[in-house]
């Protein structure tokens, strides 16, 4: 190893990461408090001791080279694993502590913060970062190594996943209460072709089950809306909009309230489970291990936190 680069320092690397992440040496002296000539001293020095430059402008943006985009890969794998070490020794002296970073796709994202409340009752220091998003995302950032644990449905079987089922999610028919099929009991799967439907975009979890359910059922739609989000489907179903296949958990709440109604299909609800994620091989962190440890061994508990979203 060159000598020059045991003389880096923490400092110097947090720095180096603020700058990558802002791309301007002013927005990174402001994220760390710091003035803008401390933050190009450190920069220089960073360079001296990697023997390359680390930044180029192009016009007025400014662009990573090779090397920088080696020293942000290694520099992240130091400050992980010094969180690492950090919920180690904590665990170690009888408590756990550090962050969870936690990705979920969006037809979960009700329920994913009562899981972690439940969580941190138990293990009231730690703390967590949680991004909702898209299921092609989703897939993105597990390839891309961004989160500790994946929560996502219908899990890729061309991918190094190690993955297991905790929670069933089920997909049901909701519409305005002024529906014509509202009311109507034992529903065949072939009234909805005579109806337009709310589906969700492509590549989502739950637009891929339906595709699927409605293939294997051969009902053929006709009369097609694509919405955004699960969240978009259940208001446009409350717009009077057509009928929703969405997770019974999103639309609980205005089901109780009478906003909506469940419509009395003999084949569903259509169940798939939720699924925590993670690339095979990944080491895991203390906190992650213990999250995983809670959905496998409180299923009781989780099924629990899940009965509020069901509308009964």
């Amino acid at each position: 190893m060159r000598k020059s680069l045991l003389r880096m320092t923490l400092r110097q690397l947090q720095v180096f990461q603020a700058v990558c992440s802002s791309q301007s040496y002013s927005r990174a002296a402001e994220d760390m408090a710091l003035t803008q000539p401390a933050v190009s001293q450190q920069i220089r020095q960073l360079e001296e001791q990697v023997g390359a430059p680390l930044f180029e402008y192009v016009g007025k943006k400014l662009y990573l080279t090779e090397a920088a985009v080696s020293l942000l890969a290694a520099s992240e794998d130091i400050f992980n694993r010094l969180d690492s070490l950090d919920m180690q020794l904590s665990s170690l002296q009888g408590s756990l502590r550090g962050e969870l970073r936690l990705a979920v796709v969006s037809s979960i994202q009700y329920l994913t913060p009562h899981l972690l409340a439940a969580f941190r009752q138990r293990y009231p220091e730690v703390v967590f970062r949680l991004e909702v998003t898209r299921r092609s995302q989703v897939i993105q950032r597990l390839q891309d190594n961004r989160d500790d644990v994946v929560l996502m449905a219908l899990v890729p079987e061309d991918r190094a996943l190690e993955f297991f089922p905790f929670l069933n999610n089920p997909i049901i028919a909701v519409a305005h209460p002024g529906h014509p099929l509202a009311g109507q009991a034992e529903l065949a799967l072939t009234a909805l072709e005579q109806q337009v439907v709310l589906e969700r975009e492509q590549g989502s979890g739950t637009r891929k089950a339906v595709d699927e359910f409605f293939q294997q059922k051969r009902v053929h739609l006709q009369q097609l809306m694509q919405m955004g989000s699960g969240e978009s489907m259940v208001h446009g179903a409350l717009a009077g909009l057509g009928v929703a296949l969405v997770s019974e958990h999103a639309a609980a709440p205005y089901l109780r309230s009478g906003e909506l109604v469940r419509l009395d299909f003999s084949e569903l609800p259509l169940y798939r489970s939720w699924c925590a994620v993670h690339a095979r091989g990944k080491r895991l962190s203390p906190v992650a291990e213990a999250f995983l440890a809670f959905l496998r061994e409180e299923r009781v508990q989780v099924r629990t936190l899940a009965e509020r979203f069901v509308a009964g």
